[in-house]
């Protein structure tokens, strides 16, 4: 059984990383280090002395360029010191190398538009996709239902039928550069998570169930691997049954909140590998 070493990436904004940590640890890990992306940068931390990487929510310098754009310019162009080589060369490198990344809300408009997802065709990754404004035109911090596709290779979603987690976002909105991607990847099942309507339990555009109006309810996506998935809520927001705000009135059968499977699978996928 191999050790997991888990690297929750933080800093210029995000503020979700302790959650995020302590997740990783409940499912698991045997080490779980929390650095600010500038520790990567100087050189004091490698990804590749890590299996899986996690980029956590937030606001990632303040969202004034749009969500996690200015991060992804960062990641592109900012050398490691003492080195020739890109942070985004060593991103790319431990994503090739057959590890995990999960990128939640902040965390996955980064890799959306680094291009990490959904990475359609392999090799060098190019935008396709981008995560916009919500229709209703504000904040949204709710609690929503999810809905997890069976044939989806992501790693993360494997057992899970259904998940109710909290978003909290005003830029959530999944959006394609045109039909031919979204065709492709509902073909390919790399739509893991969609929301769903609690009556129907069929995905939606309706809000508030739909708390964007990401189209045809997606949630969030993996790449054909689906060993890099990325969604728009908070799965480290319900770790015990005791988060959600319902939990008398919707008993869970462990202490545990279905959140915490998520981690659960990306942990057991790595000691088994």
């Amino acid at each position: 059984m191999s050790s997991v070493r888990v690297l929750v990436l933080s800093g210029n904004g995000t503020n979700c990383e302790r959650e995020t940590a302590f997740a990783c640890k409940s499912a698991g890990a045997d080490v779980v280090d929390v650095a600010p992306i500038w520790d990567v940068v100087a050189g004091d931390k490698r990804l590749g002395d890590y299996q899986f990487l996690c980029l956590p929510g937030g606001f990632m310098d303040g969202d004034d360029l749009g969500s996690a754009k200015a991060c992804a310019n960062r990641i592109h162009y900012t050398p490691i010191v003492g080195t020739r080589v890109k942070l985004w060369d060593e991103l790319l490198a431990f994503v090739d190398s057959g590890k995990l990344v999960l990128g939640i809300c902040n965390g996955f408009q980064l890799l959306v538009k680094l291009g990490l997802l959904p990475r359609l065709d392999g090799g060098f990754p190019k935008q396709v996709a981008s995560l916009t404004f919500n229709d209703s035109g504000r904040f949204e911090n709710r609690w929503v239902e999810l809905g997890c596709d069976p044939k989806s290779p992501c790693v993360f979603t494997r057992g899970i039928e259904s998940l109710p987690v909290p978003v909290r976002h005003g830029e959530g909105k999944f959006v394609v550069a045109d039909k031919e991607v979204l065709s492709r990847l509902e073909s390919a099942h790399l739509v893991p998570v969609r929301y769903i309507d609690p009556d129907t339990r069929k995905a939606t555009q309706s809000y508030p169930a739909n708390p964007n109006g990401s189209v045809d309810g997606v949630a969030g996506i993996c790449d054909p691997s689906g060993r890099v998935f990325g969604l728009m809520p908070h799965p480290e927001c319900y770790l015990t049954k005791y988060d959600h705000p319902r939990w008398r009135r919707t008993p869970e059968p462990s202490e545990e909140g279905r959140g915490l499977k998520l981690f659960h699978n990306a942990i057991e996928w790595l000691k088994a590998s």
